[in-house]
């Protein structure tokens, strides 16, 4: 059960309502999971909200590699919602089920892309030791680049505070999602 409920549009203050209107207008056309958590911080969800428009939607990674950070950042923070919301997404923009199962179960994916290894590896180190060692940053400039490398530590962060809300205030599972992760 959640920790925080919903906000009733006929409850929200001025402020929640603008917030609430500018996030369903948007791309994501609707307030979910953490979304619903934050319009209790209106100042902080309008925030959250534009830098998760520039993680999810305007960062120089292609969706397939965004993706894919999200789900590890969702698997490393035990979050279901996030895994559960995402996945669908990562298997369209064309991460196989054979990676998503293996990152869910803790083994190493069988990658066959070279950049989606790089962002797994990237991703899997600043979570697990916080910071990416000499070699493999040099390999993720030369297969990434700089700004993609930059964009990526900042996918990672914004899906970091999704996961943090989502296990903080037990944000759970909606419609016919299912949870996978142990």
């Amino acid at each position: 059960m959640a920790r925080v409920p919903a906000l009733k549009p006929e409850d929200m203050n001025d402020a929640q309502r603008v917030i609430h209107d500018a996030i369903v207008s948007g791309p994501r056309g609707k307030v979910e999971g953490p979304l619903k958590v934050w319009l209790h911080s209106p100042a902080l969800a309008d925030k959250a909200q534009q830098l998760g428009q520039f993680a999810r939607y305007d960062s120089s990674l292609e969706p397939r590699l965004s993706e894919l950070a999200i789900m590890v950042t969702g698997r490393f923070w035990g979050a279901q919602f996030e895994w559960s919301v995402h996945k669908p997404f990562a298997l369209k923009a064309g991460i196989s089920e054979a990676v998503l199962d293996a990152i869910r179960d803790r083994r190493t994916p069988p990658f066959e892309k070279e950049d989606e290894r790089v962002v797994h590896d990237v991703s899997c180190a600043l979570h697990e030791t916080h910071k990416i060692g000499d070699a493999l940053y040099a390999e993720a400039l030369e297969v990434l680049g700089q700004q993609k490398l930059i964009d990526l530590v900042g996918v990672l962060g914004y899906y970091t505070l999704i996961s943090m809300t989502i296990n903080a205030f037990d944000v759970p599972l909606e419609g016919d999602q299912v949870a996978e992760l142990d």
